[in-house]
C-alpha cells in the first residue's frame, strides 16, 4: 500500500515538475520572443532611417541640380553621352523593380549628376523619371514623397496647359479632330434633329474644345433656322466650371444663327439626371476621359452609362501606351519611349531656353511622369496609357462599333500641321517638322505622331443597339 502511495508521490511530483517546467520554458520563449521582437523592431526602425538617410543625401544633389539650372544655360549633350544617360535610367529602374535599394540609389545619384531641366530633351525627361524613381523607393507616408510628387497648383496648371495648346498640336489635333466627326454626326440629322445638338463632355478641360465648333456649325448652316448647341460639361471644380462658362457663352454670342447653352457637373455625378431634348443629335466626348478613371470597373461603369444613352456618336481621344500597363519594366520602357518623344517635339516648337516650355514640361508633362511611374501608390491607374487596340476590345465588348473617320477629317489634321510649321520645313505629306499623321484600319482612326513614334490616336464609335 506504501509502495503505491509513494509512486502516486512521484508521479504527482513528477507531473508538477513537468507543468513547472513547461511554465517556464513557455515563460523563457516568450521573453526570448520579446527579445527578438524587440530587435526586429530596432532593426527595422534603423533600416528605415538608412533608407530615409540615403534618400535625403540624394535629395540634396538633385535639389544642387535644380539651383545649378536656375544659373547655367541651356546645352546639348554629346550622343555619348546620351546612351550612357539611357543606359543608367534603364538600370536605375530595374533596381528599383527588383527592389535592390541601394544599387537603385547609387544609380540614382549618378544620373542626378548628368540631368537638367534646361538641357536636352533627353536629360530633361531623364531628371523627371529620375524622380519619378525615387517616388516609387518611398512609401506613400514619407514627407520625402509628398515633396516629389508635389503637384502644381491651379494656376500653374492652367498657364501650362494653355502654352502647350498655344505651341504644340497635340490638343489640337484631339480636338478638331473630334469636333469634325461631331458635326459630321450632326450634319448626317439634320433632316431629323431640327437643329439640336447635344455634347456631354465628359473633361471640360477649360473648354478650348468648343469655340472651333460653335465656328464650324454657324459657318456650316445648311438652313435660315438659329441651330441649338447644348454642352453638358464635367468639370473638376465649380470655379473651373463657372469660368469656361461664361469664356463659351461669351464667344457664342457673336454667332446669330446659334443659340448656346452650358451645363455644369461636378466630376463623379451620375449622368441618371440628364435630359435629353426630342430628336437632338447626341454626342458623347470622351477625350483623355478613361485613362484617368480609378479601375477597369468604373471604365466599364462610364461605357454602359455611355450606351444606355445611345448617342448618334462617342468621339474618343487617348494617348498610345503600353501593351502591359500592370507590369513595371514594361510601363516603364514605353513611358520612356512616348515621353521622349513628347520632349522631343517640344523643342520644334519651343527654344530650349524657353520659360514656357519649362512650366509645361514641369507642371504637365512631368506631373504625367511621375503618375505613370506611381499610380499603384495613389490607388488610380491615371495616366495609365495603353494602346489604341485595348480601347477598341473594350468598346465593342460594351456594344459600340467603330466609325472610319472621313477623309476630310484626315485632310484636315494635315493641314493643322501645316499650319502650325514653325521653323521647321513643312513636309508634302502633312508632316511639321517631325509631326505626322498616321491613318489606321482597324479601327479606323487617326494618330498624331512624332518621328514615326504614335503619340496621340482619335477615333470615333457609334452604338449597336
Amino acid at each position: 500500500m506504501g509502495d503505491i502511495v509513494d509512486q502516486e508521490e512521484e508521479l504527482l511530483c513528477l507531473r508538477l515538475a513537468i507543468v513547472t517546467n513547461s511554465c517556464c520554458e513557455r515563460k523563457k520563449i516568450k521573453k526570448r520572443k520579446r527579445k527578438e521582437l524587440a530587435f526586429i523592431n530596432t532593426w527595422d526602425l534603423n533600416e528605415s532611417n538608412y533608407c530615409e538617410g540615403k534618400i535625403f543625401r540624394l535629395l540634396e544633389l538633385r535639389e544642387s541640380m535644380l539651383k545649378i539650372d536656375v544659373k547655367k544655360k541651356a546645352s546639348v549633350v554629346e550622343d555619348g553621352k546620351v546612351l550612357h544617360l539611357i543606359h543608367s535610367l534603364l538600370i536605375s529602374a530595374t533596381a528599383v523593380d527588383e527592389n535592390s535599394f541601394d544599387s537603385a540609389v547609387e544609380n540614382l545619384h549618378e544620373l542626378y549628376q548628368n540631368v537638367s531641366l534646361l538641357g536636352d530633351s533627353v536629360q530633361r525627361v531623364a531628371a523627371y523619371f529620375a524622380d519619378g524613381l525615387i517616388a516609387r523607393l518611398l512609401t506613400r507616408n514619407s514627407p520625402f514623397y509628398d515633396m516629389i510628387m508635389k503637384l502644381p497648383t491651379q494656376e500653374e496648371e492652367f498657364l501650362a496647359f494653355t502654352e502647350f495648346y498655344k505651341v504644340s498640336p497635340f490638343y489640337q489635333f484631339a480636338h478638331f479632330t473630334s469636333n469634325q466627326a461631331i458635326l459630321e454626326a450632326f450634319e448626317k440629322e439634320e433632316k431629323t434633329n431640327n437643329g439640336l445638338l447635344h455634347v456631354i463632355d465628359f473633361d471640360i478641360s477649360y473648354g478650348f474644345q468648343w469655340p472651333s465648333l460653335i465656328q464650324s456649325l454657324s459657318e456650316n448652316a445648311a438652313t435660315p433656322n438659329r441651330i441649338s448647341l447644348k454642352i453638358t460639361s464635367y468639370g473638376k471644380t465649380i470655379d473651373e466650371l463657372r469660368e469656361t462658362e461664361t469664356r463659351l457663352v461669351s464667344f457664342a454670342k457673336g454667332f446669330r444663327n446659334l443659340s448656346f447653352e452650358f451645363q455644369g457637373v461636378l466630376s463623379g455625378s451620375k449622368l441618371s439626371n440628364l435630359i435629353k431634348r426630342k430628336n437632338e443629335t447626341l454626342a458623347i466626348n470622351l477625350i483623355f476621359h478613361l485613362n484617368s478613371l480609378s479601375s477597369y470597373s468604373k471604365v466599364s461603369h462610364t461605357l454602359k452609362e455611355v450606351h444606355n444613352l445611345c448617342p448618334s456618336i462617342v468621339t474618343i481621344v487617348e494617348q498610345e501606351g503600353c501593351k502591359s500597363p500592370q507590369n513595371f519594366l514594361p510601363r516603364f520602357m514605353e513611358s520612356l519611349h512616348y515621353f521622349a518623344a513628347m520632349f522631343d517635339s517640344l523643342d520644334d516648337c519651343l527654344p530650349i531656353d524657353s520659360i514656357e516650355r519649362l512650366s509645361i514640361e514641369k507642371n504637365l508633362l512631368g506631373k504625367e511622369i511621375k503618375n505613370v511611374l506611381n499610380y499603384e501608390k495613389n490607388n488610380n491607374f491615371l495616366s495609365r496609357y495603353e494602346q489604341m487596340e485595348t480601347w477598341k476590345g473594350r468598346m465593342e465588348s460594351h456594344g459600340f462599333l467603330g466609325l472610319p473617320l472621313s477623309s476630310k477629317n484626315i485632310m484636315q489634321a494635315k493641314l493643322l500641321l501645316k499650319i502650325r510649321s514653325h521653323s521647321s520645313p513643312i513636309q508634302l505629306d502633312g508632316g511639321n517638322g517631325g509631326f505626322m499623321i498616321f491613318e489606321t484600319e482597324d479601327p479606323r482612326a487617326i494618330s498624331l505622331a512624332w518621328q514615326d513614334w504614335s503619340i496621340v490616336t482619335a477615333s470615333a464609335w457609334h452604338c449597336v443597339l
